[in-house]
Parts: structure tokens; sequence; C-alpha cells
């Protein structure tokens, strides 16, 4: 089967390939339109499809439309309920769900050459799971997918058997949503809602729970594998904060704190739950709230699974690879484990020396590569790395990086105003998975996908400050010590500083999204104060481009 999976309805359109079971490529469409989330979360934008994505993705297969065996789309308009039904107030909801209705034609439009008979319709929420579950490691795994809304619910719990099919559970109607009510309160600490939520998790460490008490007797998850979350009034804790104010008072960061522990005590009780249901040893996670990790931590620690594992594409973006993966397996095909995160684009080594010479960008392709860039990482230099194919999902795990000397207490602040970031956001540790358990501790090893948090060990607190968080913890990246390049530059790094971390973190500016293509990474690298720019085996520096400019 060649599927092509599509997510578009509500945020983050994205499409991912799957070809005889195996994930072949993924995208989401802001890398291309450079639209951060590629397009606000409204009834409105549900006509916008991933059309950019899609191509790249049936291109980088040589497949063209009508090779397709199907094309599955991450939501099934059949389930849908009217939005006051829901006790939702959308008066335009039901633009969504006729988009949803109609949108066989609308992508064979997009995609010349389609059969519309050939679009399957998949729940929402299923296909949250099955971009866990299917993707994941596992033979057989529960599956909890937690986000803000699917169809006409939130959340599902559920087993995948040996033989990949979905038994759900328990799910939760709306309006009680968690991920809602984390974009509620994001919205109201003055961030952009449905965008900014991870700014909320690290507010929430300069807190305390002071408001946690009252929460419990509001937000509570109950014995038929359910919860309640109705969204409270957040003024009667904390004052409605200025989206253009600069700072924040300490009710701000209370109610964050207080929110972000209830939020972690109700999705340890779901995840507990559903392991006493199932006895199983093993939990895939997805869904928007799944990007929270410092949940999946205490999710890890106490709900009772030997084994979690998180899709690093977990909110609505990794739909699209969800909706492929279900609709493969339905037709019989053996899905995969997703090989990595880096399933975009790619340039080889030639593409990526004519980019810069046609920019008139100087540049060597030194063999000693990485010895030449730990030494300027070693010398305090800001690195970036661009290498291979881009990531799918959020986070920034050595394909497309800013990296920087770990040791340099600064240079938290030092990234975040560079990225033009808020100063309370933390950086990233990388480290390689040989090593981690020396430095981190109380999370699951390895982690190479940034989706737990570690704390960090007290003999290395004060030797790795740029990394470590106001609570003392890390959310980490550990990279198989397998001679790749990323490998070979952590070796060259400690080498010279005795430090087997680097700093890692996206490769954008605020607003933006993680640069993609070549000419991105050159248009941050010609307006950011960053030392260096990596293309693959190719070294820029910044004092021999505007040296050139300057003569």
């Amino acid at each position: 089967m060649r599927v092509l999976g599509v997510n578009a309805l509500f945020h983050d359109p994205s499409a991912a390939l799957v070809v005889d079971g195996q994930v072949v490529a993924a995208a989401e469409e802001e890398r291309f339109s450079r639209r951060k989330h590629g397009k606000r979360p409204v009834p409105f934008s549900a006509w916008e499809l991933p059309e950019q994505a899609m191509s790249w993705c049936l291109t980088a297969a040589g497949l063209a439309p009508g090779d397709l065996d199907a094309v599955a789309y991450g939501v099934d308009p059949a389930l849908a309920k009217p939005a006051a039904a829901l006790g939702l107030d959308d008066p335009w909801d039901h633009l969504r769900w006729t988009y949803a209705d109609n949108v066989a034609g609308f992508l064979a439009t997009a995609l010349p050459g389609l059969e519309p008979a050939r679009v399957r319709h998949v729940p929402h929420h299923v296909a949250h799971a099955a971009s866990a579950a299917l993707a994941g490691p596992f033979a057989a795994c529960s599956v909890l997918v937690l986000d803000g809304r699917g169809e006409h619910a939130s959340h599902l719990a559920g087993h995948y058997d040996a033989e990949r099919r979905l038994h759900v559970l328990a799910s939760q109607d709306l309006p009680d949503s968690l991920g809602l009510l984390y974009e509620s309160l994001t919205e109201h600490l003055g961030f952009l809602r449905s965008s900014d939520e991870y700014k909320v998790m690290a507010l929430a460490a300069y807190g305390e729970p002071r408001f946690l008490g009252e929460l419990r007797g509001i937000v509570r998850a109950r014995p038929d594998g359910g919860f309640d979350a109705p969204v409270p009034d957040w003024s009667r804790w904390a004052t409605r904060r200025d989206p253009r104010a600069e700072d924040w008072d300490d009710a701000h960061a209370d109610l964050a704190c207080s929110v972000q522990a209830r939020v972690e005590e109700v999705l340890v009780e779901l995840a507990s739950w559903l392991r006493e249901r199932t006895g199983d040893d093993a939990l895939a996670l997805a869904g928007g709230v799944a990007l929270n990790c410092v949940a999946n931590s205490r999710i890890w620690r106490e709900a009772g699974f030997a084994d979690v594992w998180v899709q690093p594409a977990a909110g609505d973006a990794g739909t699209a690879l969800g909706a492929a993966l279900q609709v493969a397996a339905d037709a019989g095909d053996d899905v995969r484990l997703m090989p990595g995160a880096d399933l975009g684009r790619g340039w080889d080594d030639d593409e990526l020396a004519a980019r810069l010479t046609a920019a008139h960008v100087p540049f060597t392709t030194p063999g000693d590569l990485t010895d030449q860039v730990a030494e300027a990482l070693a010398a305090d230099a800001v690195v970036g790395w661009f290498d291979g194919r881009s990531e799918f999902g959020p986070r920034a795990l050595g394909h497309r990086s800013l990296l920087a000397h770990p040791g340099v207490a600064d240079n938290a602040e030092r990234l975040n105003a560079v990225k033009g970031r808020e100063q309370f956001r933390p950086v990233a540790p990388m480290v390689r998975a040989d090593r981690a358990a020396e430095v981190f501790a109380d999370g699951p090893l390895p982690s190479p996908y940034m989706l737990f948090v570690h704390r960090v060990l007290p003999a290395w607190r004060d030797r790795i400050p740029a990394v470590v968080h106001v609570d003392g913890t890390a959310r980490i990246q550990t990279v198989d010590p397998d001679g790749s390049r990323l490998a070979r530059l952590l070796d060259a790094f400690e080498q010279r500083t005795g430090l087997p971390v680097l700093v890692n973190t996206s490769l954008n500016t605020a607003g933006r999204p993680m640069v993609d293509d070549p000419r991105d990474a050159l248009e941050l690298f010609g307006s950011a104060p960053v030392d260096l720019l990596v293309l693959g085996p190719h070294l820029v520096r910044r004092a021999a481009l505007f040296a050139r400019e300057a003569a």
C-alpha cells in the first residue's frame, strides 16, 4: 500500500507518506510556507491543505498522485457533533465539518490525478493513537491520547494488540479537555493560544503550586477513565497578563506552576487507570498534551509502565503519519517502527555546495570539520548546525540546531537573545547515549526526542550551568555513538573541554518555523549573531563572510 497521510483541519497542517508499512517521508507545511504552525486554528482556515508538504512527500518517493492507493485524512466528519451540543462557544465550527465532508474533492484538486474515492477518513484520536503505537517500538502496548479536541472528544485510552488492532477502553467527550484547559491558561498568561503552551511549562518552574489545592477540586480524574476539566476563571488567582508585557509577577508563575502540577497529577491517574486494565508494560503517548515533557516524566516514574514512548510529532502534525499508518495496517501491511524523526527534506553535499556558491558565500569543506567546530565551540562560539534531513515535529534533534558551550552560564541568556525569546525559557542539552547516565537521572534512557526531563546530577550542575533549568532539570536529547557527524562532534568537544554535553536549541528565531531549506539557514546566519554555520560537510565562518562583504 502507498498511503499519503494528511492533517489539515485544526492546526499544524502536515503530510506523511507510508509505503508498504514503512514511513518514507513526513513534513509540516510551516517548513515550506515559513508561517509558524502553518495557519491559525480557526474554522475559516480549515480549507487550507498542506499542498507543499504533500507534493514534497510524493516527489521524495518518486510517486505521482495517481500512484497512491489511499489518502488518509486525520478526522472523520461522521463523528462530529454541533459545537453547541459539545458545550463549545464557536458558532463557525460547522465550517470545519462542511469542509471535511468534501475534502476528497479538494484533495483531488490539489493532487491532480488522485481518484477522490481513494480518500479515507480516520478518526482524529485514532490517528493520534496510531502515530504513537504503530510507529513506536512495541509489538503491543497501551496507548493514551490527550489533546485539545477531535471530532467530539479530547482523549482516548486504549490498547493495541499484537495484530495491531486498537481496542478503545475510555474516551472523554468535550467540553472537558486538558488541552483546552492548558490553552486557556496560555492565553490568560499573555501568550499565543494553541502555540505557546511550552512557555507556560517553562514558566511553571519559577512558581510555587499555591493554588493546587483549589484546582484539585475542579480538575479531576474519574473512575471510568475520563476526567472533569472545566475551564475556571483564572482571574481569581492572577490577573490577565498583557501580551505586550516583558515580565510577569509571582502570581502568574504560581498559577502556571499550580496548573502544570494538577495536569501532571491527572495524567498520572489516567495512565495508572489504563495500566490496571491492560496489564501492559509499555505505553505509547500522543496528542498535543504529550509534548509536555515534565508530565511525561511523571507518567514514566509513577504510572507503573516499564517503558513509555512518545511520538516526536505528538501534536496534530503527527496525525498525518498516524492516519497513513492506520489505513496501511487495516489493509494488512506490516507497519514498522518509524526510523527516526529525520523524515523531512535533505540535500546532498554537492547540492549544499551549489547553494553556497550560488549565494556567493565563502565556505570550506574541511576534512577535520568536527574538530574545527569543536574548537570554536570550546572557545564559546555559537554554531548553526544544518545536517541531514529535517526533523518531523517541534524539537531540534541535531539536524536543524543551534549549538553552544554548556559550561558558560550566560549561554542560556545569550541564545535566548539570539533567538529573540523570553529569558525564562531553558535551552536543552544533547549528550551521547552511553554517557547520559553519568550526568542525568530520574528519566528514561535513551531519550532521543527531547520528550522527557531528567534531573541533572549535583556533581554536574556547576559544570554545565547553561542547560540546567531553575528547578535543576534538563530536557535532554541522547545521541547514539554511531559515528555520525554529530556524535563525532560531541567526542571532539569533550576532548577539549571534558564535557560530554552540548547546548542544543532549535535553529530559528522567535515566531519563525525551524530552518528547513539551506536558504532559510543562510537568512538566519546573515541576520543573527551566529559565529559559524555548518551545512553538511561545509563550513561558513561569519568573520570570513563579512570580511568578504567589507572588501
